[in-house]
C-alpha cells in the first residue's frame, strides 16, 4: 500500500519540525547546563571563534565572503561584513560555540579584522523568538539579501567593545568604508 504524495509531505514536514524542535531544545539546554550563567557563555562563544580571528580559519570552515561591498551599517553604528555559514543556518541547531555568521571590519590595511558573531535560525525552524545568553533574539524579521529566509537573530560582540551592549544590534564602534 503506498502512501499519497501529500500524507508524505506532511509526515516529513513534521518529522523534519520535530527533529529541528528536539535538536534547539537538547543544544539550548546542553549549554544552558554547560555554562550555568552569561559570561561563561560568552567566554564559552569567544573560545570557539577565537580562531577565526584568521580569515582562512573562517575560510575553512565554511564561513563565506560577502559580495563587495556589502559593509551594513546605519545611522546606529554599523555590524560590518557578514561572512554566513549556510550548513550552520540551515541546520536549526543553536549553539553558543557555533556561530552562523562572523562579523568583521576592515582594518586601514585592508584587512578583516574579527568583531563579534551573530545567531541566526530561520522563523520556521522555530516556535517562538529563542533565547541565548539569557537574551531573546530580534525578529523575526526578513532576510538581509536576496537568498535570505525570515529569521530570527542576536548579535554578540566579543571581539570589539560596543558602549551600547554586548548583545545590541549595532555598534557605533564598527564602521564601513
Amino acid at each position: 500500500m503506498s502512501s499519497s504524495p501529500s500524507l508524505s509531505r506532511c509526515v516529513l514536514r513534521a518529522t523534519r519540525a520535530l527533529m529541528l524542535t528536539t535538536g534547539l531544545v537538547v543544544s539550548m539546554a546542553s549549554v544552558a547546563a554547560a555554562d550555568g550563567n552569561r559570561d561563561q557563555a560568552v567566554q564559552q562563544a569567544k573560545a570557539a571563534t577565537a580562531r577565526f580571528r584568521s580569515l582562512e580559519q573562517a575560510k575553512k570552515a565554511g564561513y563565506l565572503a560577502p559580495r563587495p561591498g556589502d559593509c551594513v551599517a546605519s545611522p546606529l553604528g554599523a555590524m560590518g561584513y557578514h561572512f554566513e555559514n549556510h550548513a550552520l543556518m540551515r541546520d536549526g541547531i543553536l549553539d553558543v560555540r557555533r556561530p552562523e555568521v562572523l562579523l568583521y571590519e576592515r582594518t586601514s590595511d585592508g584587512k578583516f579584522k574579527l568583531t563579534g558573531v551573530e545567531y541566526f535560525i530561520e522563523a520556521d525552524q522555530t516556535t517562538s523568538a529563542p533565547i541565548l545568553f539569557g537574551q531573546t533574539f530580534d525578529g523575526p524579521m526578513g532576510g538581509h539579501h536576496p537568498g535570505m529566509e525570515e529569521h530570527y537573530d542576536l548579535h554578540a560582540w566579543l571581539w570589539k567593545d560596543n558602549p551600547r551592549g554586548t548583545f545590541a544590534q549595532w555598534n557605533p564602534t564598527v564602521s564601513c568604508p
